[in-house]
């Protein structure tokens, strides 16, 4: 007997793509929804004014100076894409399923509000050499 596949796909592409930030979170279910709300509160707070929301690789995401973070909610749990995440980090991301430019949690236990700050900061400071550089 064949396995079933698991869908990796954010719950909500599995309906319909969405168009933009709002519409993709009107399709994700509670508590999800509510979660991904916060952190998008939160990101909000803290990325400059000039930053971009939108929807890339499916997901919600903010641009500035080139893509910056994404978040997403999947059946079981919830993801935020900070992209390769810096070893200072390592200590304050123990409990939180971890790989390469992912940090899983569970649907209704959002990360820390001062975490997610501090990894949006580096972000936007990665960002920001890398132009200087003339790197994309």
């Amino acid at each position: 007997m064949k396995k079933a596949k698991s869908d990796s796909r954010p719950s909500a592409a599995k309906h319909k793509l969405a168009q933009s930030v709002d519409e993709y979170l009107a399709g994700v279910p509670e508590p999800a929804q509510t979660t991904l709300s916060q952190i998008r509160r939160v990101i909000r707070s803290v990325v400059p004014p000039e930053a971009t929301e939108t929807i890339g690789y499916r997901i919600p995401s903010f641009k500035f100076k080139g893509w910056l973070v994404g978040y997403a909610a999947f059946a079981n749990h919830c993801s935020f894409f900070p992209g390769a995440l810096p070893r200072k980090f390592a200590t304050e991301l123990k409990g939180f399923s971890t790989s390469k430019g992912t940090i899983r949690f569970p649907v209704d236990n959002p990360l820390p509000t001062s975490l997610l700050k501090k990894l949006v900061k580096a972000r936007i400071e990665q960002n920001k050499v890398k132009r200087q550089r003339g790197i994309r």
